[in-house]
């Protein structure tokens, strides 16, 4: 049988661009998460759990990739592309894994670093670094989505403490955190609390019936009365800046970890390709199939490229808003396009958790809708390119 001569996940040799502490960190994590969570993923997806989400968090943190981008505070302290190339790999796992990381890093633990006093950096950052300590961020509520500044949670002032009112909803995290950074209207504007889940008056659900992201933790976040002192209030966070820089932070980190969900699906279709035998040869010697192992391995060298240049801007301090909408947009759809193109490649094993096609295509729908819209990113570009705002 004849071999194939190029690397079907690196078309454009994007192998090459990497130094040698950039391969050292995506090989440490690709081969802890080989041995300790791809053998148990695809049963926590079928389960709709993940066995011990507070265990795995601990295992994270072992590895240093809990706000690994983040300085001081035992954080590592490493590269966005350092960064990024891990999310890749944690997605090629599992995007709920992905979104673990993810949310506690990028939005509560980048929260509390950006915007938070030294105190609540000092009490919160050390040990949500290593996972003893989870946290997850509370913005979307049942009402506002894409447009938060509609929010209805509110804070008002009581004395000398806040009194927190609302509802959040489609919260990673939410009912095993021991912090939610909470953003809240008051008569100032948006502001973000950090508030300690045994808080009374705090409750977290985990949202039921899922068929996407089943391997995470998603929960409905309700405030009745949560009184916090004023020293709970994030100093540095003032109106919707606050929360969309966090985004921010987050929706880089998917641009790159949906890299990883394509390349472990494209993988998973050309490796069965090649032992698919229909009408006395493999299906990957048929004209039809090797299209779509074309598109497909086109479609992924376009958006690993574009996730490394990315990168590489955002490690120099020059990556805008507008560029990371740009690679949520185009990497997100194309990962979905690829999870889509090879679950027909494999047939009717395309359905089959035997595989991880269909489990990241049915992933990728969530990640396609959440931290922006395909349609929100879309308009974020269109302002960029025209500076007329159409949001309204």
């Amino acid at each position: 049988m004849a071999q194939p001569t190029i690397d079907v996940a690196d078309l454009a040799d994007v192998e090459s661009l990497l130094d040698d502490d950039e391969k050292a960190v995506r090989q440490a994590l690709r081969e802890w998460l080989a041995a300790s969570v791809q053998p148990r993923v695809a049963d926590w997806f079928e389960a709709g759990r993940i066995d011990d989400p507070r265990g795995l968090a601990r295992q994270l943190g072992e590895l240093g990739v809990l706000g690994m981008h983040l300085e001081g505070y035992r954080c590592a302290g490493m590269t966005a592309t350092q960064y990024g190339l891990a999310c890749a790999e944690l997605e090629a796992c599992d995007s709920g894994v992905r979104s673990l990381v993810s949310v506690q890093g990028s939005l509560a633990m980048f929260s509390i670093w950006r915007f938070g006093s030294e105190e609540q950096k000092q009490q919160w950052l050390p040990a949500m670094a290593a996972g003893e300590k989870i946290g997850c961020f509370g913005l979307t509520e049942p009402d506002h989505g894409s447009d938060p500044s509609g929010m209805r949670t509110r804070a008002r002032r009581s004395g000398d403490d806040w009194v927190l009112d609302g509802r959040k909803m489609w919260i990673t995290n939410g009912s095993i955190a021991d912090v939610a950074i909470v953003w809240a209207q008051t008569d100032d504007g948006v502001r973000g609390f950090a508030v300690p889940t045994d808080t009374p008056g705090f409750a977290a659900a985990d949202i039921p019936h899922k068929l996407s992201l089943r391997a995470s933790v998603t929960s409905e976040l309700v405030l009745d009365g949560v009184r916090l002192p004023s020293s709970a209030m994030l100093p540095d966070a003032r109106g919707l800046r606050g929360p969309l820089s966090a985004l921010n932070e987050a929706r880089f980190g998917i641009l790159w970890g949906v890299t990883g969900a394509a390349r472990a699906a494209l993988t998973a279709a050309a490796e069965y390709a090649a032992e698919r035998v229909q009408f006395g040869r493999p299906i990957a010697g048929f004209q039809l199939t090797q299209h779509k192992l074309a598109d497909m391995a086109t479609a992924l060298a376009t958006s690993t490229l574009l996730a490394h240049r990315l990168g590489r801007l955002k490690d120099e301090g020059r990556l805008r808003p507008d560029q990371v909408s740009l690679g949520k947009r185009h990497n997100v759809r194309a990962a979905l396009e690829i999870c889509r193109t090879a679950r027909s490649v494999l047939g009717a094993y395309g359905i089959s958790l035997e595989y991880p096609v269909i489990r990241h295509m049915n992933n990728l729908e969530s990640v396609s809708t959440y931290e922006g819209t395909h349609e929100m990113h879309t308009l974020i570009l269109g302002e960029a390119i025209t500076g007329i705002p159409a949001f309204r």
